[in-house]
């Protein structure tokens, strides 16, 4: 059994225009794999491709070219198979913590009171046991992101994509929700693919860093992370990391061509 979550083999993609020479093509005959259990981040400047690139994943948008596999087979129904969080909470405010986290449940057709035993099994675990019958606005912005976490965790998928879910929040509460979610990551041993456009969040978190530099994308510059697991935020300071920092950060400086 292939020991790769997800793959794109020879995948291209262009969004339509009135006529052929209006076409913008995004990526061509791009390859990529992620093997079961990575933490994978993708940066890049904004309208490189990221974005588009987690809507083909997640069966939001189809290939003009190639094929993308889950799991070791070719997927043209993905959507709803993988687990996505995105960038903004999308918690309901008229529902309660407990019934916004229970929703992918509930979409599954299991019974409420068995999809609210799932979620109450958890509370605690996810730092919100107490706060099941608040809702949103009663709660701080790590905790909303908790509870979308908590949600995207019971979609079931071993594959999650994260599309930048700290961007919003304060550096303090971010650094703590990075830790916080390597510590899920490690214990629950699922694959992510997580978009950030902060470095410095992208070599904390990964095993490796793909970068984005032109569209259209015909493959992806791949950056091994230098850090042993665990780690800690004081391991950003390693020399070896500064210098891939520094290269990083030169990428994302290259222009985008239109």
């Amino acid at each position: 059994m292939s020991r790769s979550v997800l793959q794109l083999r020879e995948v291209s993609f262009h969004y339509e225009g009135e006529r052929d020479e209006e076409k913008l093509s995004i990526f061509h005959t791009l390859n990529l794999s992620i093997n079961n259990g990575e933490f994978i981040s993708i940066v890049g400047p904004s309208g490189s491709g990221k974005s588009t690139l987690f809507r083909l994943i997640t069966g939001l948008e189809q290939p003009a070219g190639g094929d993308i596999l889950l799991n070791g087979e070719i997927r043209k129904d993905r959507l709803g198979s993988v687990g996505y969080m995105p960038q903004q909470d999308l918690l309901m405010p008229w529902r309660s913590i407990l019934d916004n986290a229970a929703l992918p449940l509930e979409l599954k057709g299991i019974k409420k009171a068995m999809a609210h035993k799932q979620v109450m099994e958890l509370l605690e675990e996810f730092g919100l046991k107490g706060s099941e019958y608040r809702y949103p606005s009663e709660l701080s912005g790590g905790m909303k992101q908790r509870v979308s976490f908590m949600r995207t965790v019971l979609s079931g998928s071993n594959l999650m994509i994260l599309d930048e879910p700290f961007s919003a929040l304060d550096a303090i509460t971010r650094m703590a929700m990075q830790e916080w979610l390597l510590e899920q990551w490690e214990k629950r041993k699922k694959t992510i693919l997580f978009i950030t456009h902060d470095v410095n969040e992208a070599l904390f978190l990964s095993d490796r860093v793909f970068v984005f530099s032109e569209i259209p994308v015909r493959t992806l510059q791949e950056v091994k992370v230098p850090l042993e697991r665990p780690r800690n935020l004081r391991d950003l300071n390693n020399p070896d990391v500064i210098k891939l920092k520094d290269h990083l950060i030169d990428q994302l400086r290259v222009k985008v061509k239109p």
